[in-house]
């Protein structure tokens, strides 16, 4: 039985992922966690620039970072959230 564990969803709401869809992202993703009732599991938190602009929307689960966009927001949650959630 393993124990209760929060994953936590950092998106950067730095300027350039702000410009990318950084507020889509966050909405989605709230979207998501309602859709899938796992609002007890997923803590969704903005965090100021995570240096790696280039990737913008730059979202970091654990130790790493991902770059979201419209296109793979969905598959992100499902491959990399419900999958930790699931386990």
């Amino acid at each position: 039985e393993g124990g209760f564990f929060m994953i936590e969803i950092n998106i950067c709401v730095g300027s350039a992922c702000h410009l990318k869809g950084a507020p889509y992202i966050i909405k989605s993703l709230g979207k998501l966690v309602d859709k899938y009732n796992v609002k007890d599991k997923v803590n969704l938190k903005g965090e100021f620039c995570m240096g790696d602009c280039t990737k913008a929307v730059c979202v970091r689960v654990e130790d790493k970072i991902y770059s979201l966009n419209k296109e793979n927001v969905q598959e992100f949650f499902q491959e990399i959230i419900l999958r930790r959630i699931e386990k």
